[in-house]
């Protein structure tokens, strides 16, 4: 339970609970840093890159909106994939709003209507129809994209919107807002994730391997933290693990000499240190794990599932 507090209960006080859902990138955890202001999920150009439901919060006077950030809805290939759409798909059933994330530069694909059809069926909240990318959409193209999009989900109301360029997320706000019930606040007006500092961390760490290393091995990383020290006040000691499945993928994560392994400590060091405020000393290791993503025992120790 979060503690609320009653000084900031004010008549017409809007709270809940957003969820942003969608096939692998389409732009959900853009959506989400964007309109809360702060970058509480890792985003990269790969797809599938969220691996676990995020919460990120926005605390306005009039309002506290938690935006439930989303593994992409996919065909899984392996039990983490498994895991990830399950988790996205329990979410449904949680929220007062869903958002339907789609790309709005082309016509809808198998996924998006595979998605579409499960929260025609299934979802009780009422659902918003986000086509992003807005700013890629050839004019020629509109009317015959937009209307393909609007067919495959029974929405409330919909919008064209560029999450990277912050477009019309304004008025998407106005949508979310005039479906959210009377409520305090439900988490600390400060707070803006509920991320414990160990996750966003290790979700840092990941993020710089998935920017820095251009072979397909992003997939078949995970990070574990495994020490955590405040050794001052003014510096925390941080021992991390990368794994990888196979040991060609760990060279390539050290890279010649170590350089790439040197590169992603001092890019998700400096990130780090934005979150926690003060300096960190990084130390990170390559461990091969083999096969990680197919036994439920693995994704438990990496606190991937439950």
């Amino acid at each position: 339970m979060h503690k609320v507090d009653p000084n900031r209960v004010a008549r017409d006080h809007q709270s809940g609970f957003v969820a942003v859902i969608g096939k692998p990138n389409v732009g959900k955890s853009t959506l989400v840093n964007a309109l809360v202001g702060e970058p509480v999920a890792i985003v990269s150009p790969k797809p599938q890159t969220t691996r676990r439901v995020i919460r990120g919060i926005l605390t306005r006077d009039d309002a506290q909106i938690v935006f439930v950030d989303t593994p992409g809805i996919h065909k899984p290939q392996h039990k983490l994939g498994k895991t990830m759409v399950e988790s996205a798909l329990n979410v449904i059933d949680e929220v007062d709003v869903v958002v339907f994330l789609t790309d709005g530069a082309r016509l809808p694909d198998e996924d998006d209507k595979r998605i579409g059809k499960l929260l025609n069926e299934k979802c009780r909240a009422p659902v918003l129809l986000a086509l992003n990318k807005m700013d890629l959409l050839k004019p020629e193209d509109v009317q015959a994209v937009t209307e393909a999009h609007w067919a495959i989900i029974q929405h409330a109301d919909w919008m064209r919107i560029s999450a990277t360029r912050q477009t019309n997320l304004d008025k998407l706000l106005a949508q979310i807002l005039a479906r959210l019930p009377e409520g305090p606040e439900l988490y600390p007006a400060d707070q803006v994730t509920d991320q414990n500092m160990q996750a966003i961390a290790a979700e840092l760490i990941r993020e710089q391997v998935f920017l820095q290393t251009r072979q397909e091995i992003p997939h078949s990383i995970a990070v574990a933290i495994e020490t955590w020290e405040e050794r001052r006040d003014d510096l925390t000691h941080i021992a991390a693990t990368i794994y990888v499945e196979r040991d060609s993928q760990k060279g390539i994560v050290i890279g010649a000499g170590g350089a790439m392994l040197k590169k992603i400590g001092q890019n998700a060091r400096v990130k780090i240190e934005q979150w926690v405020g003060h300096k960190v000393y990084l130390e990170l290791w390559v461990k091969v794990w083999e096969k990680w993503r197919e036994r439920e025992s693995s994704l438990r120790e990496l606190g991937l599932t439950e």
